[in-house]
């Protein structure tokens, strides 16, 4: 999923010489092999831009490495073009729930046999999976994120509710409905956050849609999913959120700054837009991971985030996986962890954002990271988006297995169109 979609945080990586369009990896006449790089705007601070290709060309003086920065809007047209050119950068970042779209297309290279060495049994599996096509992978997971509760510790204080103590749902429910007080909203929960919901959903063992005898089913009118949006709508009834709008519609950044809303459910980059919204907020919010329904494991949250591919097309791809071997590796994962307030691409490097009160809370929760379907269907359902008008549906009074129902059908539609 495109990163850009997290509130307040931003899309993708490193930049160093930028490159007028992309190409293949060449020789140039200096005995130097350039390689090609599409990476995502605002991704890493100039700082860690300047010392990771630095750092990569001491270590691999036989490779240039060429960097052009794309923006998110359109980037999925560009990428197609380029996949069916001979033209194609060796090394592009995409959002992690876009590598199915490319895969199919065949203009991806299949990086399957690198897995072992790139440690992938420790990948997160919200980028690893979607990293995957029909069995093979194509995308190397590059760095996560997922939402969080941010939360007022003055007000947390004031109420007597200790955030640490909060390790299941219905403890969330519980602190909650002691901070709906007065003017102060327990949480600012907007009715159509869907992928809040999917975190519910994935806790009870449901899903958005289910595949069988080749084809994609809407499965939202399952009694796993029904139990997801039930409660779902137990957590918003405690706040004063629009049943009819997302995070976005106001910017929940800013109610929250208004000083009177206890918690949202964000990224922790969120944290930053409400302090520029009321720099009188700053030292008084905090993080702690969404609750699961057992204190032994944390709520399913959706993993957005980068993968790492090359294209079919590419010059050279040995040098482009060894620039991915090195972005992807204990080193740079660690630095860039450490730099952005990311979550590295591998469970055993979680120890790398100790120190970050809001990564560490989102890295607890990556730990049962998921992603939306795996298929190229998917892109439809999220432009049509039959969730939301659910969700809305079921928290203005509706029935919910009817609308349930309803949604189902719409999804079962868009994911099967082109099929």
């Amino acid at each position: 999923m495109k990163y850009r979609l997290l509130a307040g945080s931003s899309a993708l990586v490193m930049a160093a010489t930028l490159s007028a369009c992309g190409g293949s990896a060449d020789e140039g006449g200096d005995g130097h092999t350039t390689v090609d790089v599409w990476l995502m705007r605002d991704s890493v601070s100039a700082a860690f831009q300047k010392e990771f290709v630095k750092g990569f060309e001491a270590k691999h003086p036989e490779i240039e490495v060429k960097v052009q920065i794309q923006e998110w809007d359109g980037i999925g047209e560009k990428i197609t073009a380029a996949l069916a050119s001979n033209d194609a950068p060796d090394v592009i970042e995409v959002g992690n729930t876009q590598v199915a779209q490319f895969a199919a297309s065949g203009g991806l290279l299949d990086l399957t046999d690198s897995k072992t060495e790139l440690k992938g049994e420790h990948w997160l599996k919200g980028l690893a999976e979607p990293g995957a096509y029909e069995g093979k992978q194509y995308g190397i997971p590059y760095y996560a994120a997922n939402r969080v509760v941010i939360y007022r510790t003055d007000l947390f204080e004031k109420a007597g509710v200790d955030a640490a103590a909060i390790k299941t749902r219905d403890q969330w429910v519980e602190a909650t409905t002691k901070l709906n007080k007065g003017k102060t909203q327990g949480i600012y929960l907007p009715g159509q956050m869907w992928y809040a919901l999917g975190g519910f959903i994935w806790d009870e063992g449901g899903d958005f849609a289910t595949k069988s005898g080749g084809k994609w089913k809407g499965a939202l009118d399952t009694p796993e999913a029904l139990r997801g949006m039930a409660f779902y709508a137990r957590l918003q009834a405690l706040g004063k959120g629009p049943k009819d709008a997302d995070e976005d519609d106001p910017p929940q950044a800013q109610v929250m700054a208004k000083g009177q809303v206890a918690q949202v459910i964000s990224t922790p980059g969120g944290a930053n837009a409400v302090i520029e919204n009321n720099p009188g907020l700053k030292d008084k919010l905090g993080f702690f991971p969404i609750p699961g329904k057992s204190a032994d494991t944390p709520g399913a949250v959706f993993t957005g985030g980068s993968d790492l591919v090359i294209p079919t097309a590419a010059g050279d791809s040995e040098e482009a996986l060894t620039l991915i071997k090195e972005l992807t590796g204990d080193t740079w994962q660690k630095k860039l962890a450490v730099a952005m307030s990311y979550v590295p691409n591998r469970t055993t490097l979680a120890s790398a954002v100790a120190d970050d009160p809001g990564a560490s809370a989102m890295a607890v929760g990556a730990a049962n990271g998921h992603a939306t379907p795996n298929t190229p269907g998917w892109a439809a359902v999220e432009a049509e988006n039959p969730i939301k008008d659910y969700m809305t549906a079921v928290l203005v009074g509706g029935d919910a297995a009817k609308e349930a129902a309803k949604a189902s059908a719409a999804i079962t539609r868009a994911m099967n169109a082109n099929s």
